[in-house]
This record gives C-alpha cells, structure tokens and sequence, in this order.
C-alpha cells in the first residue's frame, strides 16, 4: 500500500512560512519502497535574496541579545527535537536508510545534544579578554549560509546552526534535497519556539541553484558547507569573490592502522570493531574507516575475521528488528557504490566478503551488498577515492613507517584509527596521522570535541568550543 506523499508547499522565511518564488517542487524519495515520501520547493535565488534580507535585518537585535537568552531559545529548539524524536528518527531512516533504532541514538540523539551544548556555551563562554592595553572582543560574525548533506541530516544542521546562533549569528539553510523533511521539522520546531523573526531561515532547492546563490550572496558573511570535496571547492571559489569566511568539511579516506603488537584476541577485536566503522549508516559516513591497514603477515587472519563480521551484518528493512544496515539514500547513490565494486575486482583486488548486485530478496529500495576487499594495493581506485557506501579495504604494510605513509598517503585527512596493545604507542603513532580526529583503540565519538579535517577533507572545525569560535570574529580595542 503506498503512503501519501506529504507536501510542504512554503519556506521559512523571517518567522512565516512563506510561498517561494517559483512552483517548481523536489520530489523526496523513500530510500526503502523508492516511491516518493514527500516533495519541498525548490527555492530560488530570489527566495535567498529573501532570507538573506530578513537575517541580516535580524542580525543587530539577534547578536546584541545577551547570551544566557539565546541559549534559552536553543535550549528549548532542543527540548522540542526530544519531544519529536520518533517522528524526525522515521523520517530520517525513509530518507537516509540508516536502521532505524540507530536513528534515533545518532540522527536525533546528536542534533539534541549539540543544541544544548551550544546553549550551555553561549553561557559560559568569555567574549572578551585584556591584552596588554589592549581590550580583545569576540563578536558573531553576521549572517551564516549553511550548505549541509543527506547522510546525517538533522545532525549536520545542528553543527552549523545551533552553534551559529548561539553565538549570536543569524542563519540561512538549504539542506540538501535528498533529505530535506526533518528542516522542515526543525522550522517548525524554530516556529514553535518564537525564535525571533530573520534568525533562522529556511530555503530548500539544489545547489545550483539555492547553494550557489546563498554563497556568492554579499549580505552572506560566512558560508559553512558539508558535502563532497568537489562540491567544497565550488563553495569556496564562489565565496572568494566577496572575500567571505568559509568552512568546509568535506570528504575523507581514512585509514584504520592495526599495529603488529597486537595478541591474537585483540587483533580479532580489532579488526570487526574496524569493519562496524566502515559500515556505520551503510557506508555513507566521511569520517568511515573505510581503509583498513594490517601486518603483511597478518592479511590471512584479517580477512577470516572480516569475513566472519559481514556474515553476522544483516542488511535489510531499517524498521524490522535486528537490521544493522539499510538502503544506501538514493539511486544515484546505489550506482556509484555498485560502481566502485565493480572497480576493485577489474583492479585486482581480492573480494573477501560481498560483491556486486543487491543482496539476496531486496530487490526493492537501494540496497548493496557490504563488501570486504583484501590485498589491496595504496594506488587502487577503492583505496584512493570516497566511496560513500558499506565497502572495506584491507591493505598489508610492511613495517610502522610504511603504514603511517600509506595512511597519509591520499588527498584527505578526516578520521582515522590506531590500534595497538600499547596505548601511549597508538597515541605516539596517532600523533604521525595528518587527519582532524584518530580514534585510539576504538576510543568512543566525542560529539563535543572538535571535527573537521586536514588537507582536502576541509577547512574549520565544527562541534563544542572550537565550532562555536567558527562563528566569533575577533576586534582588538586599543586603551
């Protein structure tokens, strides 16, 4: 039985849903049944011109409002998201794939937190420090454009906006059209709220068209945008016309460096913790350890217990009980993993686990097999692009240099892991990794520590105090 597609027909624009400017709609599709769930505007560069408008006209009030009442309103925007967590955790699982259980932990769970952290930051925060005769302040930068991605999408408005705000920033969003609902909920939530008009606005459409505009715009002062590198560097070009402040966090690579000091059980360990960080929301996470570094001598090992990890991995509805992994997000998104597969068996690679097609009985919704490839060479297509989708790559090293050099040795620096029976050496040997964050010995996400990446997987960092100093800019008084 097919659902009825909801219809959200107006944007968020200084405080009222507003009609846009074209009738022109985006389908949004259900990543599980592939029939459409639901359809947004796709807005214009004048819907942006009109959002643009009413944020910097709500920038002076909004900025001057002292802390401790802005915090309010995050507080309670944060309070409202755990009132609606089933619904917005639904939602996300129809657009994303990710099981749905596991929504409601990260795609809800993180949005809330990081809304009440920026509550508790704007608080606390010290906006002002003397500096010799100098009295240094730190003042919200303006109005911030925020570009943000499907794979977590609630999460990654959060990053942005919720920290933006709190430091006294008003905001323009265009989430992505791939999954566009849960903003849609968050204005609402912002309506509900009565955050003041222009602080918040909504604008949905494709890049092109919304992306573009929003950062090219000269009343924008700041552009923070999430996606992939090409897209980045698009952002980043637009924005050096007006000279304005970019943030990109964009692609990664990383790399999971299994040290040989470890005993037989903790490199059993290892190895299926690895292969879980691979996989987290089927693949599509930047920050995925999706190359996986052993011992020469230990590839056979590796690949048993890889092996034996997807076989325990069941793929499936993201509503039925037990699924760790759902569909991919969109069709697209299905043939470009199908793709790389694909790639890894025409290079030579040693298919493990997985393989081409949908498993066995999913014909229906964007599903893929998770694949395990082993032996596989630092120069291979799947150990050098983002694949964005459940695909392993296990690569033999040689000695510890050799292994720091192939885990440095592609163009991004997101994430990355160390294991080794020596804690302070994983530590000795993370401090040698050119990447924004290494987990050590499976050290748990910190959605308070600061994330973000070296080299082309961005510029800025996002979440705690280091996210929220993104949106300060600093004035020196002389005295």
């Amino acid at each position: 039985m097919t659902e009825t597609a909801t219809t959200f027909d107006k944007l968020y624009i200084s405080g009222a849903w507003t009609s846009p400017e074209s009738s022109e709609t985006i389908d949004v599709i259900d990543s599980v049944t592939e029939e459409v769930m639901a359809t947004v505007p796709a807005g214009t560069a004048a819907d942006v011109d009109g959002a643009v408008a009413a944020a910097k006209a709500a920038f002076e009030t909004w900025s001057s409002t002292p802390a401790e009442e802005r915090a309010k309103y995050l507080s309670r925007i944060g309070d409202a998201l755990a009132g609606r967590m089933d619904e917005i955790a639904t939602t996300i699982s129809k657009e994303t794939g990710m099981a749905k259980w596991l929504s409601q932990l990260v795609q809800v769970g993180l949005p809330i937190n990081s809304f009440k952290s920026a509550a508790a930051l704007a608080e606390s925060y010290v906006f002002e420090e003397q500096v010799g005769n100098s009295l240094v302040v730190r003042e919200p930068i303006g109005v911030v454009g925020c570009i943000t991605p499907w794979n977590y999408p609630l999460h990654q408005i959060a990053a942005k906006a919720a920290y933006a705000m709190a430091a006294g920033c008003t905001v323009v969003l265009k989430p992505s059209e791939v999954a566009p609902i849960d903003a849609f909920i968050l204005a609402q939530i912002v309506d509900e709220v009565g955050l003041p008009p222009g602080v918040f606005n909504l604008v949905s459409g494709y890049g092109p068209a919304v992306g573009e505009a929003i950062a090219q715009h000269p009343d924008v002062d700041m552009v923070s945008f999430t996606g992939s590198t090409r897209a980045g560097k698009r952002v980043a070009q637009l924005g050096a016309e007006t000279v304005k402040k970019v943030a990109l966090e964009l692609g990664g690579k990383s790399a999971n460096v299994l040290l040989d000091d470890l005993d037989t059980e903790a490199f059993a360990k290892a190895v299926g913790d690895g292969v879980q960080k691979a996989f987290l929301n089927s693949g599509q996470t930047c920050s995925a350890l999706t190359r996986m570094l052993v011992p020469r001598d230990r590839l056979e090992e590796a690949e048993q217990v890889a092996a034996k990890a997807v076989e325990g991995v069941k793929v499936g509805d993201p509503f039925a009980d037990g699924t760790h992994l759902g569909p991919l997000a969109s069709a697209a998104q299905q043939e470009r993993v199908k793709g790389y597969i694909e790639k890894g068996i025409d290079e030579g690679a040693k298919l493990v686990a997985g393989g081409p097609g949908a498993p066995e009985g999913l014909e229906t919704g964007y599903y893929v097999k998770p694949t395990v490839f082993s032996d596989v060479r630092p120069d291979m297509t799947i150990a050098q692009e983002e694949i964005f989708g459940p695909v392993l790559s296990i690569l033999p090293y040689d000695d510890e240099d050799d292994a720091v050099a192939i885990a440095n040795g592609v163009v991004y620096g997101l994430a990355g892991g160390v294991w080794s029976g020596d804690k302070d050496h994983a530590v000795q040997v993370a401090r040698r990794l050119r990447t924004g964050q290494v987990e050590v010995n499976g050290g748990a996400f910190n959605p308070n520590a600061p994330f973000g990446g070296y080299k082309q997987s961005g510029i800025g960092r996002e979440y705690g105090q280091h996210g929220f100093e993104e949106f300060l800019e600093v004035k020196s008084l002389q005295l």
